[in-house]
C-alpha cells in the first residue's frame, strides 16, 4: 500500500479527537470520477476496535494549501489480480493517536490482501416466515396512522429492526409499554397464552406474525399436554420461542437442552411421554437428545412431523457443503439468532473456524491472512444484501473467485394474516 496525507473537503467536515470518517469513495483532483473504496466496511469495524468513533460517506482530497480543518490518511493500493483500490480516512489534525490507529488498521488490511475463493451457501439469508414477519410489520406501518408497536424484536437481526424503527416502528419488551387500545405486533417467535391474555386485558389490536411453523409446534404442545403427558421440551432456555411454547401448558412441560439434562429428568408417569423441539435447532445435536430420551423412557411419543424447520436444515445443510473445503467460514446473522449461533457451531464441530458477524465492518481482517477460501452463508433472519457487503468488501482485498453451492431450492410461501392483506 501507498500511504499518504493529503487534505480533505467535505461539507460540514469537523472533528474532535478520537473521531474519523471513513471514505466510502475518494475522489482527487484531476480523476473523471471518485475511487469507490470497497473495504470501507472494513476499515471501519477495525477503527471501532480501536476506540475510534467512525462515520462514513464521500470524501475529496484536495491540495494542502486548501486545507482548512481534517486530514486525510489516504492509501491506494493494487492487489495481485484485482484493480486499483483505496482507503482513506480524515481525522483531526492534531488527533496523533487516530492518525496511529489508521496506519495501524490499514496495515492489518495490507497483510489481508491476496486472491481467494468465496464458497457461498445456499440457501441462506431470509426464509418465509421471516419475509411474512416482516411483511406484516411493513404493511401496518403503511396502514396506521398512530405509532405501531412490536413485543420484542420482530425477528432476531439489528439490521432489519433498526430499518423498520426507522419507519416508524417501536420495538417494546412488554405489553406495559404499549398504551390501551394501540396497535401490537407479535414477533415470529411466539408468544404464550399469558401475553394474548394481557393483550386483551389492555384492548390491544393485535397483529400476529408468529411464524406458522412455531405455531404447529404451540398447536402440538396443547394437544400433548391435553391427553395427560409430560411434555420434553428440547430448546434454549431464555429464547423467545421457548418462553412462549413453554407457556402453552407451563403445568405439563419440561425444558431440556442436553443429553446431561435428559439424565436429570425426572417425570411423574414415564409411560406418558412425549417431546417437541425448537425450530431453531441444530439437526445433529437434537438428534443426540432424542435418542436419549428414547433410551431413558421407551415409550416416547413424537411430533407428527419434525418441528425443526425446514429453512434451519437446509441452511445446515448448505453449510455443511462449504465448511469442509473452507479455511474460514463467515456466518452472518446477529448473536440472538438461534438459527446463526448453530450454524457457527456447526461448522465449528466439523473442523472450520467459523465468526458470526452482523455485517461486513465486523470482520477482521487479521482473520483472513492465511484465509485463501473462505466459506460463507447467513442465518434466517440476516437480510441478503448484507452478505453482498461481505462479498464486496472481501473484493476489494484482491480478485475472488465466488462459487454458489446450493444443496436445495426453496419455494414455501406463508399467508398473511387476514388484517394486513391488500384489499
Amino acid at each position: 500500500m501507498h500511504t499518504e496525507i493529503l487534505a480533505v473537503r467535505a461539507a460540514g467536515l469537523s472533528l474532535g479527537h478520537g473521531q474519523a470518517v471513513v471514505a466510502t469513495s475518494l475522489e482527487r483532483q484531476g480523476d473523471a470520477r471518485p475511487l469507490r473504496s470497497r473495504v470501507a466496511p472494513l476499515l471501519q469495524g477495525a477503527l471501532r476496535r480501536r476506540g475510534l468513533v467512525v462515520q462514513s460517506g464521500p470524501l475529496q482530497a484536495v491540495p494542502p494549501s486548501d486545507a482548512k480543518g481534517p486530514v486525510l490518511v489516504a492509501a491506494t493500493y493494487t492487489p495481485h489480480g484485482g484493480t486499483e483500490q483505496t482507503a482513506a480516512v480524515a481525522v483531526a489534525p492534531q488527533d496523533r493517536a487516530a492518525r496511529a490507529a489508521v496506519q495501524s488498521a490499514l496495515r492489518e488490511l495490507e497483510d489481508a490482501l491476496r486472491s481467494r475463493a468465496v464458497l457461498l451457501a445456499s440457501p441462506r439469508s431470509f426464509c418465509a416466515g421471516v419475509d411474512r414477519a416482516i411483511e406484516i410489520v411493513e404493511r401496518v406501518l403503511a396502514q396506521e396512522d398512530a405509532p405501531v408497536y412490536v413485543r420484542k424484536q420482530i425477528v432476531h437481526n439489528v439490521h432489519v429492526v433498526r430499518d423498520l424503527e426507522r419507519r416508524g416502528a417501536v420495538f417494546v419488551d412488554e405489553l406495559d409499554e404499549v398504551p390501551p387500545a394501540a396497535t401490537v405486533v407479535f414477533s415470529a417467535h411466539g408468544v404464550s397464552p399469558d401475553v394474548r391474555a394481557a393483550a386483551d386485558r389492555r384492548e390491544l389490536r393485535v397483529i400476529d406474525a408468529t411464524c406458522p411453523l412455531v405455531t404447529k409446534v404451540h398447536a402440538e404442545a396443547r394437544r400433548f399436554a391435553g391427553r395427560g403427558d409430560t411434555v420434553v421440551f428440547i430448546g434454549h432456555a431464555g429464547h423467545e420461542e421457548t418462553e412462549g411454547t413453554l407457556g402453552e401448558a407451563p403445568d405439563r412441560m419440561v425444558l431440556v437442552e442436553s443429553v446431561a439434562d435428559v439424565a436429570a429428568l425426572q417425570v411423574p408417569d414415564p409411560t406418558r411421554v412425549s417431546y417437541l423441539t425448537q425450530t431453531t435447532l441444530a439437526v445433529d445435536e437434537t438428534t443426540e437428545v432424542i435418542k436419549a430420551l428414547r433410551e431413558r423412557f421407551p415409550a416416547l411419543r413424537a411430533p407428527h412431523s419434525e418441528d425443526i424447520c425446514y429453512a434451519t436444515t437446509n441452511r445446515q445443510e448448505a453449510l455443511r457443503a462449504v465448511a469442509a473445503d473452507s479455511d474460514l467460514v463467515f456466518v452472518v446473522g446477529s448473536v440472538n439468532s438461534s438459527n446463526s449461533q448453530r450454524l457457527v457451531e456447526l461448522s465449528t464441530r466439523q473442523g472450520t473456524p467459523a465468526q458470526l458477524i452482523d455485517d461486513a465492518s465486523e470482520v477482521d481482517p487479521r482473520w483472513l491472512r492465511e484465509a485463501a477460501t473462505v466459506g460463507l452463508t447467513a442465518g434466517a433472519s440476516a437480510p441478503p444484501r448484507l452478505v453482498e457487503q461481505v462479498i464486496d468488501s472481501l473484493a476489494g482485498l484482491g480478485a475472488i473467485h465466488v462459487e454458489e453451492r446450493e444443496v436445495t431450492q426453496e419455494n414455501v410461501q406463508f399467508a398473511l394474516p387476514r388484517a394486513v392483506r391488500a384489499k
